[in-house]
């Protein structure tokens, strides 16, 4: 009986500090949505940096150039739940669909078609919304 006394407050402890640490990483993600244009550097290569994390990549909406090279680094942030990234548009010649690890990874494209595409992450626990589906989605727009 001292045992559970003693276990119970802790186990609320924990899980309030969760409930917490997951409520600051959905406003977290909320903040910061704004339009962000990919930078050219002195060799002609589209930098984009993405953050992703408990249900968000950021930035959300990124814009680049038609017919110029970009090079797209995602970096995910410190937690237990795995994510992925699936940006698929055989028209504009981009073919993504990788996990995502701890380490940052980088993937180069020359798009070819202008437009708005949606990138994702496609995860999905058992019996609960996709990560898409929690808001884990943004949109590459490709311009002249």
């Amino acid at each position: 009986m001292k045992l559970q006394r003693f276990l119970f407050p802790r186990f609320l402890s924990l899980l309030l500090a969760l409930m917490i640490s997951f409520t600051a990483g959905r406003v977290a993600a909320q903040s910061g949505n704004e339009p962000y244009r990919a930078t050219v550097d002195s060799k002609g290569v589209q930098h984009v940096n993405i953050l992703a994390g408990d249900y968000f990549f950021r930035p959300r909406h990124i814009i680049v150039k038609v017919n110029v090279p970009v090079m797209l680094v995602v970096r995910v942030e410190q937690g237990v739940i795995p994510h992925g990234l699936l940006l698929k548009v055989p028209k504009a010649n981009i073919s993504i669909d990788e996990d995502l690890g701890r380490d940052s990874q980088t993937f180069t494209f020359t798009p070819t078609a202008s437009g708005k595409y949606a990138f994702y992450c496609p995860k999905k626990l058992l019996f609960f919304k996709s990560h898409r589906e929690h808001g884990m989605e943004g949109v590459l727009e490709i311009v002249e």
